[in-house]
């Protein structure tokens, strides 16, 4: 029987009034009437967004559950993605990565850093991968471990790229003196060489090793070094500054006959270290004419006052002490010294006859632990032998650097400055120094 639209309009009204019947209502009860039809469209949308809504909260839930699993799983080696993290500025680095970064810079290692000619070839980075550069800090970090072989990739690279800069170094080095030679002094090769010019040349023949000695450019450590490696000691820090000077033990070039000579060169590694020259002089004249010295006052110093110092002092002739930077550098310059030449500021293009024995390595003192620790490897030196940093010379005094340099300089005209400079002018075009004054030419 069809009820009645007033009556079926009341039957609605009083569903809806009783409590918790308005859901039930819109479920259970027909829409019969056109105008109720406005009224169910509005509940059924009401309807569908509380099932998707519901829909959506189940969904989350899901996921974070995803999520916590992922995240247990990730340290047995399942790749997660993660967040980026914003830049951290080197600055604000805690104390704590600090260390674990120095601590990993200690422990990377290089394996080998030959400059023979079986060397790995060249391997050239691909550009549009970006790798921070390997810092000067870094580097000394690296050659003073025991040059063990890294395990991982990154490591890897990285060693073969020190290896690599190291090499390249050494043959630009090389191939400037050849080329400075080759122009000043054409044909020296081809002279035989003497005793004399090999008198700095000390042997170490179970590294077959070959180092010319050049003082104030890290020669007593260099020493010790040798007589570790020849059995006479077992550390170098264990001997004493005159033990390596004067009871070394070890034997120079020159000791041996002409064939023994000419095997060595011709077989070993010969090894030179080199300083700016300006700075190896005034570091030789500190440590021989201002701190005490029982040797270089009496034997240089008092002919040095007593040719260039007016109205010198009884005191002063009688013990030589107290000889200006000015009084030194008019000796040196001065072809009839009242004295002769001394090897710790003699040029090293006449000390160590570079054009003439054709040194396979060049280092500087302005990077001597590195040059050093390289040549060390490359011979297969102990792994646990490495370039000795410390000064036991005069230690409480400040090293002789380019600031001290130039403050002694000072002291000098402009024309003595020059006089300097060309004394020294095969060193500064062998070694590829630049001009430590503006005005010199």
């Amino acid at each position: 029987m069809r009820v009645p639209h007033t009556q079926a309009v009341r039957s609605q009204r009083s569903v809806w009034s009783q409590p918790g019947g308005r859901w039930a209502a819109a479920v259970a009860s027909p829409c019969v009437s056109v105008d109720m039809k406005l009224s169910c469209s509005l509940y059924g949308s009401l309807w569908s967004l509380l099932l998707l809504g519901a829909g959506s909260l189940l969904l989350l839930v899901h996921l974070q559950d995803l999520s916590e699993t992922l995240q247990r799983h990730h340290t047995a080696g399942v790749n997660v993605l993660l967040a980026p993290r914003w830049p951290v500025d080197k600055d604000v680095l805690t104390a704590a990565e600090d260390q674990t970064e120095d601590a990993a810079a200690v422990n990377f290692k290089v394996s080998s850093l030959s400059v023979s000619s079986d060397s790995s070839p060249l391997v050239f980075e691909d550009s549009s991968v970006s790798k921070p550069p390997v810092t000067k800090r870094h580097r000394k970090l690296l050659l003073k471990t025991s040059f063990g072989a890294s395990s991982t990739p990154a490591g890897r690279d990285e060693e073969q790229h020190l290896r690599q800069q190291l090499a390249r170094t050494q043959e630009s080095r090389r191939r400037l003196l050849a080329d400075v030679c080759a122009k000043y002094q054409p044909g020296v090769t081809e002279q035989r060489v003497s005793q004399r010019q090999v008198s700095r040349v000390y042997v170490e023949d179970q590294s077959r090793l070959l180092y010319c000695e050049v003082p104030k450019a890290g020669c007593s450590n260099w020493k010790r070094v040798l007589m570790v490696l020849g059995g006479s000691a077992t550390s170098t820090r264990d001997i004493p500054h005159d033990a390596a000077h004067y009871a070394n033990h070890l034997r120079r070039l020159e000791s041996y006959d002409s064939t023994g000579i000419a095997e060595r060169l011709r077989s070993y590694t010969k090894v030179l270290f080199v300083r700016e020259p300006f700075e190896r002089l005034v570091s030789a004249f500190r440590d021989k004419f201002e701190s005490p010295n029982s040797y270089y006052h009496p034997v240089f110093g008092r002919p040095i006052i007593s040719r260039y110092r007016a109205n010198a002092t009884r005191t002063a002739l009688r013990t030589g002490a107290g000889v200006t930077f000015r009084e030194f550098v008019q000796y040196l310059l001065d072809v009839r010294r009242p004295v002769g030449m001394d090897i710790h500021w003699e040029p090293v293009s006449q000390l160590c006859n570079p054009c003439l024995l054709r040194y396979d390595f060049i280092g500087k003192f302005e990077g001597l632990e590195e040059d050093a620790n390289f040549v060390l490897q490359s011979i297969g030196a102990p792994a646990n032998l490495t370039f000795p940093d410390f000064k036991d010379r005069n230690p409480l005094a400040e090293r002789t650097s380019s600031r001290i340099t130039q403050r002694y300089f000072s002291q000098l005209n402009a024309t003595e400055r020059q006089r300097a400079f060309d004394f020294y002018y095969m060193d500064y075009l062998m070694f590829d120094y630049p001009k430590p004054f503006k005005d010199l030419h």
